[in-house]
């Protein structure tokens, strides 16, 4: 665990940069589409989630280089289609995600900021960082690389 946290806060160091260097629709959706993947790991996205995720995403020193109510509203697309059906949620992310499967430096940067997501309330539990191991995976990056 420790060896994650050195690696989450090492990361989110230069992940503001990184951002700032692949700002664009498709990169942002990738992100958005992330988080929303994350929130739902436990298999629903109650309103206190989506509060604290929105707030998150308002407040996050690396998605801030969006446009916040280009974001929220991506994220409440993500979020609405989990609540249609799980399954065509999670195929809808994972495409946004996979665009950047050829790009592996874009896709790390992307398995960083869905790293500190799922740790921004403290606790990084299993299904999440499950569900990060699966969007390396769809990247085509080995989860090992995150302390996966």
């Amino acid at each position: 665990m420790s060896s994650f946290k050195g690696w989450l806060n090492s990361t989110k160091q230069g992940l503001e940069e990184q951002v700032k260097k692949f700002k664009n629709k498709d990169f942002m959706d990738a992100v958005v589409a992330g988080c929303a993947l994350v929130a739902f790991a436990d298999g629903s996205i109650d309103e206190a989630e989506k509060n604290k995720m929105a707030g998150y995403i308002k407040l996050s020193q690396e998605l801030k280089v969006f446009d916040m109510g280009e974001v929220i509203t991506r994220f409440n697309h993500y979020v609405a289609n989990f609540e249609f059906s799980p399954e065509i949620g999670k195929q809808e992310a994972l495409k946004a995600i996979g665009k950047f499967k050829s790009k592996p430096d874009v896709g790390r940067v992307i398995v960083g900021v869905c790293s500190a997501i799922g740790s921004a309330d403290g606790n990084f539990d299993d299904q999440e960082k499950r569900v990060v191991a699966e969007i390396c995976n769809v990247l085509g990056l080995n989860p090992s690389e995150f302390n996966l």
